[in-house]
């Protein structure tokens, strides 16, 4: 797998004016990225049990092998064909899928490509698939939407916006400390300053970190965990942040609906279904 550390440092420097790269490709890169021979580190998968809420089990969260693949749709994504800069994107879906249950022992390939580029409001989307497989049989897919921000012609003006409907009935709430940040990064790799650095979220925008959209898809999925069948998709939505230190709120219903809100003010951070 390549190191997440140095393909951070190289969307940091391209996103330097003059000696950074100048990219935005009208398609996909043509090109898949694979991996093979994959395996778990018992160690690490408890680590992230421990993080993310989960049991601590040798069968593996339908989010761990996005952790374990991740590194690999991150080396895509910092390539020059890639058409949206690393750099200030938004993680705005994801979908995955669990063909079967996946054992510790087992050993994985990974396969990533991106696909689906299409504009959006505010923007440019686009879709970084990777599948993962044992002896030749996919076993799990993934498909995580970005957002790459863009000015439009017009000024990127906010569309009027009605009112918000009342948040469901909360099951469970939940408090974020800080260290979810830093931990979260620990076990997934993905450093972004966003979500462990003060500093660094204000670079970006905002007044503190922010929790990973990953994170909070697991700790979802860690509430339901007991009733989740063998094979599934789940889907999410990611809608606004979750601030480092808060306080949320978890719902979920019988038709396997579920969602984290804002236990103070009922705004939305996360939407999600299992099917």
């Amino acid at each position: 797998m390549p190191a997440p550390g140095a393909l951070y440092r190289r969307a940091l420097r391209d996103a330097v004016p003059v000696i950074g790269r100048s990219r935005r490709p009208d398609a996909p890169p043509e090109v898949e990225l694979a991996v093979a021979g994959v395996t778990v580190d018992r160690a690490h998968l408890a680590d992230y049990d421990r993080v993310c809420g989960f049991r601590l089990s040798d069968r593996l969260p339908a989010t761990y092998p996005h952790v374990m693949g991740f590194p690999l749709s991150l080396r895509l994504m910092t390539t020059p064909e890639f058409p949206i800069a690393l750099t200030g994107v938004v993680h705005v879906g994801n979908r995955i899928t669990v063909h079967r249950p996946i054992e510790a022992g087992e050993t994985l390939d990974f396969v990533t490509h991106a696909e689906n580029l299409r504009p959006h409001e505010r923007g440019r989307q686009v879709d970084v698939v990777l599948v993962g497989s044992v002896g030749g049989e996919e076993v799990w897919r993934g498909v995580s939407t970005y957002l790459g921000k863009e000015r439009s012609a017009d000024g990127g003006g906010r569309r009027e916006r009605g009112e918000r409907p009342a948040p469901p009935a909360a099951t469970a709430h939940w408090r974020v400390e800080p260290r979810v940040g830093t931990d979260y990064a620990r076990v997934s790799g993905d450093h972004n300053p966003i979500h462990t650095s003060r500093l660094g979220a204000r670079l970006l925008g905002f007044p503190r970190p922010i929790a990973h959209g990953m994170w909070s898809k697991a700790r979802c999925l860690a509430a339901l965990e007991s009733r989740l069948p063998e094979a599934y998709t789940v889907d999410v939505a990611f809608k606004l942040p979750v601030p480092l230190p808060g306080t949320v709120a978890f719902s979920a219903t019988p038709a396997w609906d579920f969602a984290l809100h804002d236990a103070r003010t009922g705004r939305p951070h996360l939407v999600g279904t299992v099917r």
